[in-house]
């Protein structure tokens, strides 16, 4: 698998993602991250690298977006969302994932992290 970069054109975090790997030469895929979420699969992948640096599912949604607080996602994760279900609703809505959301032979991540990219790229 070569390197996967969901992103979505108007984010300033995603271009700046993007030049990082221009900067380094890396050969990568593009995808629109609102027209093509992520597969379940995917997600899974991703959520397992975050989980093995102690973090959640919480971590896969973009939390600053319109969609996060119009859906109430907060709240419905404070009510016991759970992970299946939180993975089943990502891979159907683009614009609830953290961005950009990148895949690697090495692993993956959701957000740009230039330190953690150094690693995965």
């Amino acid at each position: 698998m070569a390197i996967k970069i969901y992103e979505y054109a108007g984010c300033s975090t995603c271009k700046k993602a993007l030049k990082y790997l221009d900067e380094r030469n890396k050969k990568y895929e593009r995808v629109p991250i609102v027209e093509q979420p992520p597969t379940v699969r995917e997600l899974e992948t991703v959520l397992g690298c975050l989980k093995a640096s102690g973090k959640t599912f919480k971590n896969l949604f973009n939390t600053s977006g319109e969609q996060y607080r119009a859906l109430r996602i907060g709240d419905r994760i404070k009510a016991g969302m759970t992970e299946r279900e939180a993975i089943a609703l990502l891979s159907k809505n683009g614009k609830l994932i953290k961005r950009p959301f990148l895949l690697t032979p090495k692993g993956g991540t959701a957000g740009f992290d230039a330190e953690k990219w150094g690693r995965l790229v």
